[in-house]
């Protein structure tokens, strides 16, 4: 065994200059202020995709299950997925980003069985430890077999030991000091456990007293054990949950080598509990199995004047555009593989957009890829730089633009649940007519009543559309306005009269709107993926408005001629969205500054819903009772309040006062779902604001469930949570420890503290965030993701440049002020690899003291 040290993440550093001006036109939160000095600073992040299952047992009477997954790190609930009902074959199609500290330990996939009325079962899970995803440099992708899932083995949490060898003779005392423990799993019915510890050694064990009701208990015992000359065997100390009736309940164990110890004479630290590995894992391969796709990368930040050279050098290429040398953009296109295209195109677009340049970065790009395309009907076509960054663009900046437009036609669509199908072969006929008076349903009845649904939907989203011109962001405005205005220079000629607004609902329409309508649980349209009946109506409905996107051409019509019921509309919907477009692009300088100044001030909040509030006030218990509905906004200033979302906003909570955003435990309130703000009022005094994330009403769905309130309520408690924690993180003094629990009477709930301002018994988790559409830019993050990916192609660029030069030479490239732009980056790539390699790690935050793991 060797002993190994876990860092502790750093706190950011506080702001130093301004941050760059976003792009005109469109409000984001504020970037992340740059870092200086010489201190590094390490993240990770989780890219998780949940495909689907297979072969999954069957836990109903109907031989059929109701599957979702929750993902797990370090046993902390973080995604909850839709579920899927009466399937053992889900699809969902998820995907996440989660930001976590460096030091987690371990990522786990449940996949559950959803009961309307009692507990939901638990299928089997998949677990990546830490170590395993780092050497997967391109992570997981495919199948994992289910494990079963035995209680007794779900160990979670962490002990405070203090171990040291006492000299004397014959060989001496080990003593062992068990002090505290956090997190542990709570196994009994009150939310809580009643743990005690076994100290194991040499055939002798000894046992702390019980702590009743705590899953963060303090014991401040010490044991000692007679240490004989050469002895080899291990120390063992084990965490238990006692019970009075049943048999005690295994919390996990630690195991110690006294020779290490012998060596190192005494060493304290938290130590994290392990399952008992004697037991050999069961049922694998016939749970069934999950598709995932799970990559971990882990990122060294450098201050920011390391990536100013980089930044500096792509951003004057972009300025000077096809009149420069312009060969960097093209040269990265071009040495991109097509797997990483859409993810070096969002850095790219993030990183542009924190500098004021991503229209001019896609006008560059519109000129790329116009100047190599001969044929109007491939334009945009294809998967190249330029479609995936108005892919990234869109979704970055016009999320809440198509949350205005399609939310409501999306709702109604959920809401009616109509059988709609125009397809004749895939026609279902049913009964209709009053009781006793059924007769079967026509097929042309069935096709007629689904196209007046589907012209009805078509009708109102093309009405929205055409209503929001002035809704939509400008910065989206003026580069469809470069868009077009490049595509009707370069097909100039009469035939070609569509192509300019073939080109901006090729990217609206077809890559926007329609993915949108077909997978709205994707675009955070709706908490639930559509049932079939519904995503029929979607998938039709997004058929039809690719139709008018591709202006109702011949081969589009030629495809499915059953979608010709639509053809009216359809045609009225061309002249619309053509009418649209024409006012769209329509925005000069003027009213594109205009807009910025109106939407600088109207700054949509980071984060707004309902949550209940807990009230303090009285002397009344602390129940679920006590807490109050109402409508909560949080913004780059403040978390304010108010009862109705167009009352008056009080508020609560400033920003800069954020101190921690956590969880609190199930106990104190009867509920999972409650959060905790602490911070700091006015004189500086130390408070907390109880939240708690609930739906009402419950939403009935097919097959007479009911929606659980779990899901929405974990998802949205998770984003509150990440939402608070990233607004509040350059704030000082953000506290690195806090307590789960509430300050009952004379004592807190969690840990029988009776200290109310004593400190935290559990380590706050401010690293742990789930990446959304509106994050501040942090741009030496982007830049160090544009670098990572630029020196893995190293050896490419070098080889261009050599083909570029006419130079045959292996040798080194010419560097220097006069050298082109290929061999300017070289250098700077040359010198960000120098930077990594000798700039020290930063320092980590103190803490009462270190985490300690055992490897074997």
């Amino acid at each position: 065994m060797k002993w190994k040290r876990i860092p502790r993440p750093r706190a950011p550093l506080p702001a130093g200059r301004p941050p760059a001006a976003p792009d005109p036109g469109v409000w984001l939160p504020p970037a992340r202020p740059p870092r200086h000095g010489l201190a590094m600073a390490k993240r990770s992040s989780l890219s998780i995709r949940i495909v689907e299952g297979k072969n999954l047992p069957a836990k109903d009477i109907n031989g059929s299950s109701d599957p979702y997954c929750i993902v797990k790190v370090d046993n902390e609930p973080i995604i909850r997925t839709a579920t899927v009902w009466k399937t053992l074959c889900p699809f969902w199609g998820e995907e996440y980003q989660v930001h976590l500290p460096p030091t987690f330990y371990a990522v786990a996939f449940y996949v559950m069985d959803e009961d309307a009325l009692s507990r939901d079962d638990v299928i089997g899970k998949v677990c990546f430890t830490r170590d395993t995803l780092a050497s997967l440099p391109k992570g997981f992708t495919g199948w994992a077999h289910l494990a079963e899932v035995d209680p007794n083995e779900e160990v979670q949490g962490e002990i405070h030991l203090r171990l040291e060898v006492v000299p004397g003779t014959p060989g001496g005392r080990l003593r062992c000091s068990v002090l505290e423990a956090r997190d542990l799993a709570p196994k009994d019915r009150n939310g809580a456990s009643d743990p005690f510890v076994r100290v194991h050694y040499n055939g002798r064990t000894q046992e702390t007293t019980v702590v009743k009701k705590s899953c963060y208990p303090r014991w401040n015992e010490t044991f000692e054990f007679e240490l004989e000359e050469g002895a080899a065997e291990a120390l063992c100390i084990e965490a238990w949950d006692w019970d009075l009736v049943s048999r005690n309940d295994f919390l996990g164990k630690v195991v110690v080598s006294v020779q290490r110890l012998c060596a190192a004479r005494q060493e304290e630290g938290w130590f994290r509990l392990q399952p008992d590995q004697s037991k050999s894992q069961r049922g694998e391969g016939s749970l069934g199995s999950l598709q995932l796709e799970v990559r971990l990368q882990d990122e060294t930040v450098l201050p920011s004047r390391c990536y100013q050279p980089l930044v500096q050098l792509l951003c004057r290429e972009v300025k000077l555009g096809t009149q420069g040398p312009g060969q960097l953009i093209p040269i990265i296109e071009e040495t991109t593989s097509t797997d990483r295209r859409q993810e070096v195109a969002t850095n790219l677009l993030k990183l542009f957009l924190g500098q004021g340049l991503a229209k001019d970065f896609l006008d560059l790009l519109f000129q790329l890829e116009l100047g190599r395309t001969s044929e109007a009907n491939t334009l945009f076509r294809s998967n190249s730089l330029a479609s995936k960054s108005m892919e990234s663009f869109l979704k970055v900046v016009g999320m809440r633009y198509l949350h205005g437009v399609l939310g409501p036609i999306i709702d109604r669509v959920f809401e009616e649940k109509k059988y709609v199908e125009l397809d004749p072969s895939k026609v279902e006929v049913k009964d209709v007519g009053c009781s006793g008076l059924h007769r079967p349903q026509t097929e042309a009845e069935v096709l007629e009543q689904s196209a007046q649904t589907l012209r009805a939907h078509l009708g109102a989203l093309l009405s929205a559309l055409c209503r929001s011109v002035r809704a939509c962001p400008a910065v989206i405005r003026v580069t469809f306005r470069q868009l077009f205005r490049r595509v009707r220079e370069r097909f100039p000629s009469a035939q070609y009269e569509n192509v300019p607004f073939i080109a901006v609902t090729s990217f609206l329409c077809l890559r926007f709107f329609s993915p949108a309508i077909m997978s709205p649980k994707l675009f955070h349209l709706r908490e639930r993926h559509a049932d079939a009946r519904t995503s029929r109506t979607l998938l039709l409905l997004a058929k039809a408005v690719q139709n008018v996107g591709n202006m109702d051409t011949p081969v589009s019509r030629a495809k499915e001629a059953w979608m010709e019921p639509l053809q009216p509309t359809v045609r009225q919907g061309v002249a619309q969205l053509k009418d649209f477009i024409t006012k769209l692009v329509d925005i000069e300088e003027k009213e594109e500054l205009d807009l910025q100044r109106t939407l600088s001030l109207q700054a949509p909040p980071v984060k707004e819903g309902t949550l209940f509030i807990h009230r303090t006030k009285g002397k009344g218990p602390l129940t679920s009772s006590s807490f109050k509905k109402l409508h909560f906004s949080l913004t780059t200033e403040a978390l304010s309040f108010a009862k109705t979302p167009s009352s008056k906003k009080s508020t609560l909570i400033k920003l800069a006062n954020i101190r921690a955003a956590e969880k609190v435990e199930e106990k104190s309130f009867g509920s999972s779902h409650v959060m905790q703000v602490i911070y700091t009022d006015d004189a500086g005094r130390p408070q907390t604001a109880y939240l708690q994330c609930k739906v009402q009403p419950q939403e009935r769905v097919p097959g007479g469930h009911f929606w659980s309130s779990s899901p929405q309520c974990m998802n949205e408690l998770n984003q509150w949570l990440s939402a608070l924690r990233k607004v509040s993180v350059n704030n000082p003094g953000l506290l690195g420890a806090y307590h789960p629990g509430v300050f009952r009477g004379d004592k807190w709930s969690c840990c029988h503290q009776k200290d109310k301002t004593g400190r935290g018994c559990d380590k706050t988790r401010a690293r742990v965030t789930l990446q959304e559409w509106n994050d501040p830019l942090d741009q030496d993050l982007e830049a160090q993701l544009i670098c990572r990916h630029l020196l893995g192609v190293e050896d490419l660029l070098r080889e261009k440049h050599r083909e570029l030069s006419g130079d045959t030479e292996t040798g080194t490239v010419p560097m220097g002020p006069g050298a082109d732009p290929l061999a300017q980056l070289l250098q700077v790539l040359q010198d960000l690899r120098g930077a990594h390699s000798s700039s020290p790690p930063g320092p980590c935050p103190s803490e009462p003291s270190h985490l300690l793991e055992l490897q074997t």
